[in-house]
Order: structure tokens, then sequence, then C-alpha cells
């Protein structure tokens, strides 16, 4: 098969590495793409948000399977018209992929399927928002209700804090994201991340993983995009999988087909855990980055059947062989993110790491220059590992991190603390 994947990130470059071990894949090319990515695909100059270059670029090249890797192109139906022209596609419409993009539209889905979410209001005026802050108190969280690359969200300890978001909301630090806000209750326990496959009618879980969103140890600070995950997360039990299954994922996959938008692809619940009872806190509507690289580390070769069976509606014939085992990535991030940092520093000693089943390097922002690798984005590399237990695995992550020259950059020296 001829396959393309849509992204440049550390998600992609993990689909990637884990489509290459299929011996079904004749040919890879991954659209842009970066450095890393560069060294095992091809990767091509392309605009992924639109749809009829996407489809053209697809026929020329002889494309059998599209996988898209991000959400701004699924929120901009690039799924859709590659559908249209005949292309098989994973990755969800455009109505489905609301799901993401739209937090007003996922807290309406929960009401109608009576999924346990937390309790909200979404406003279009600041100063309704504001007096609704003031009436609730603090803690709160204050969420841009569209697209904003995993940072549009504001756990506020205090309603000063609250207000504050509000305002940097609705004046723009967000852009179009933040034209909208849904404000929610704060909810106790702790988060983990439930991934599953969705073929439109049936679903298939294909693992669990644990994100640290806040830039600073002992999860302090900014959110970010992730600074780092690990795979099984030991708080999502079987049981409380299964529940948030039977309580949420199916009761949303059904609402969504109910409303003609039979949703097709990976969802990944956010989900928070509060004596055995999970709750959402919100759908996104591809894989996560950075879990993506821990789930593809554990799955290997069999990610792009599975993949490939959920495109063609095939999922409930598909089964996930899981290894006994455990996977970490440790983000490495420009210095200052996530706010202002430089681009451009160059970034040694990557040509001595291992590359094999236990370790990768998965580039995230790279590229390279004059023979080079040089960083081009916040997040950066992600070290990736695998073992027979998670300090293992995080024992080899973090060996990689410490092979790596790179003074510009920085990481949290703590990814798997809850765990360990």
């Amino acid at each position: 098969m001829n396959i393309l994947i849509l992204g440049s990130g550390g998600r992609e470059h993990a689909l990637a590495w884990a489509v290459m071990q299929n011996p079904k894949c004749d040919r890879l090319i991954v659209a842009p793409g970066n450095a890393g990515i560069a060294m095992i695909a091809d990767c091509a100059a392309l605009d992924i948000e639109d749809g009829g270059a996407v489809v053209t670029f697809a026929e020329e090249n002889s494309i059998d399977f599209v996988i898209v890797g991000p959400e701004a192109p699924l929120a901009a139906g690039v799924a859709d018209r590659l559908r249209d022209a005949g292309l098989l596609v994973f990755g969800p419409s455009a109505e489905a992929a609301r799901l993401e993009a739209s937090k007003s539209f996922t807290k309406e889905i929960c009401d109608a399927a009576n999924a346990p979410t937390a309790a909200y209001s979404h406003f279009t005026d600041a100063d309704a928002a504001k007096a609704y802050v003031r009436a609730q108190g603090a803690p709160i969280v204050v969420k841009a209700d569209g697209l904003a690359a995993g940072k549009g969200v504001i756990i506020a300890e205090t309603v000063a804090e609250a207000e504050a978001a509000i305002d940097d909301m609705f004046g723009g630090a967000f852009g179009g994201a933040g034209a909208e806000v849904v404000i929610e209750e704060f909810m106790q326990g702790e988060e983990a991340s439930f991934f599953v496959l969705c073929d439109g009618t049936d679903v298939l879980p294909i693992g669990t993983a644990q994100d640290h969103k806040r830039v600073g140890e002992g999860d302090t600070g900014l959110n970010t995009g992730g600074m780092g995950a690990y795979s099984p997360a030991p708080v999502l039990t079987d049981e409380i999988a299964q529940k948030a299954l039977d309580e949420i994922i199916k009761p949303t996959m059904a609402e969504m087909a109910k409303r003609g938008a039979p949703y097709q692809g990976v969802l990944y619940a956010g989900l928070m855990i509060e004596n055995g009872q999970p709750r959402l806190v919100e759908y996104n509507v591809r894989f996560g980055d950075p879990e993506c690289q821990v789930l593809m580390m554990r799955l290997g070769a069999q990610a792009m059947d599975l993949l490939h069976a959920c495109a063609e509606g095939r999922l409930g014939e598909a089964r996930v062989n899981w290894a006994d085992d455990h996977a970490m990535t440790v983000v490495l991030a420009a210095n200052g993110y996530p706010g202002s940092y430089e681009k451009g520093s160059v970034i040694g000693g990557l040509n001595d790491l291992p590359e094999d089943s236990f370790h990768m390097m998965f580039h995230a922002g790279t590229t390279e220059k004059d023979g080079k690798i040089t960083a081009t984005g916040g997040r950066v590399l992600n070290a990736t590992a695998r073992g027979a237990t998670l300090q293992e695995a995080r024992d080899r992550a973090y060996g990689m991190v410490d092979q790596v020259n790179w003074p510009e950059g920085f990481c949290r020296r703590d990814i798997g603390w809850r765990a360990l």
C-alpha cells in the first residue's frame, strides 16, 4: 500500500514509525513532515488544510490510504473531501470533528447522551461570563470554545485569575478559538487518557495513557501541549475503562450516529477519575501528542492494520495484541515554552542515540539545515522508550535525554511520578 500521513509533529513521526514496521506499507509519504520523519519516509510540502490540494496530491501519487494526524485539517473537512473523491481515509468528518472543535458542542452531546461530565455554562459575552464566575467561585476552569492547540484551558485558582482568563480569551489571546467561552466546574481526581477506535458502528479500545500537561515539575506552572506521557495508565483500571465505554463513549457514538454524523477515527477521551467513577474532561478527535508516541511504541506494526480496519468499517473483527509492557516519552522543549522561545538552535548528540523497538527519539519541531538538526518549535523532541516495567522505560527514556546536547532546551525530570 502507498500511504500518506498528514502532519509534522511528534505524533506523526510516531505514526510513521509504526506504519513503516508493517510489511503491507510499500511507500510512505508524510506531509509536511519534519527532520526526523525525513529519515524514514518521503516528505512533501503540502497545505494539509486544503482538501482539494490533498486530494490532488493523493491521486497524483497513487495513494491507497490517508491517515490524518492533527485536528485542524479534520475540522477543515479534509477527510470529507478525501472520502468524496473515493479515497480511503482514517479520520472523522468535519461534523464529527466538532467533538474537539467546539467544547460547547461536546457539552451539548454529553447532555443528550447523559454522559457524566463537569457542570458548565457557555458564553459569548465577557461580562456575563465574569458574573457567572463570581457566582460560582474558584477554583474554576475557563476554556476557549474552539481549537487552541492544547493551550486554551485555564485552571483558575481565584476569581481574579478566571476574570483575567476571560478577558484574554475575548481579547483574542487564542484567536478565533476564544470568541466563545465555556466555563466549567473544577473536577477533583486524577486525569487519564483513554483511546478507542470507532468505525461508525463498532468501538475498539486501543490503550490508555497519562499525560503531563503542566510545564513544571510536580505538575505546576502553565498548561502546555504536553511535557511527557506514559502508557498504560494504572488509574484507568479495566473496570473504570469499561464504565467509561458504557457510560460516556458508546452513548456519545450513538448520539452522533443519531444526528447523522457517525464517528470514524480515533476518539481520545480525557477522563477525570475520582472514587472509581470516570467523568469526561474533553474529547479529542485525533491521537494525543505526546500520548501517541507511547501508544505507537507499544502497538508497533499492528497499529497500521487497526487504523486500516477502522477506515474500512471492519473493527468488529479487529483485535489488539498487547504486550505486557510499559512505555514513556519525555518532551524536550525550547527554553521559554509555552511562552516565547527562540528558534534555530542546533541540537547535537542525536546521531549516537539507539533506534530500535525499545528506544526512539521522535522529532516534533525540527528541520535539517546544512546537515544539522535545528529546533523550529516549542516542543521539539520526544525521547520515547519501552520496558518490562515503567521504571525500566523511564530509565531508558532519560538515558536518551542525557545524550542530547541542546543547552537551549529543557525537559521535566519527573515524568511518570504519579505511577512510580
